[in-house]
């Protein structure tokens, strides 16, 4: 990929993530990591901006240094996970894409609570 793709993956990924800040549903840090996982290849300073900015860098750096996710956004993933598995219920999917989707957020919830806290 070029630099000019690696920015704009980015800069949309950083976009997203400040939209996730808003938006209880949107994940902020897997938006945030892929930032900053693009900018490691298009820009040396926005990807120093971002782990050292105060609010921003902290879970990004948790994870790069030791693969850590802070307790609150464990609680919290694993909250949206249930409510949208809930919802998937409430609209009445098939039942094989219930037991896909369990499967699947089963599988990411035991990852994520499986890593290390901050």
């Amino acid at each position: 990929m070029t630099r000019g793709l690696w920015m704009m993956g980015g800069l949309s990924a950083l976009c997203l993530g400040l939209v996730g800040l808003a938006l209880p549903l949107l994940p902020t840090v897997p938006f945030l990591l892929l930032a900053a996982f693009c900018f490691a290849r298009s820009s040396a300073p926005l990807h120093h901006w971002l782990l050292d900015h105060p609010q921003l860098g902290p879970p990004i750096r948790n994870w790069e240094e030791r693969g850590a996710i802070g307790r609150r956004a464990k609680v919290m993933a694993s909250l949206s996970m249930a409510a949208g598995f809930a919802f998937s219920i409430w609209i009445g999917l098939a039942v094989w894409a219930l037991v896909a989707q369990a499967v699947v957020l089963l599988a990411v919830g035991a990852f994520i609570w499986a890593r290390p806290e901050e």
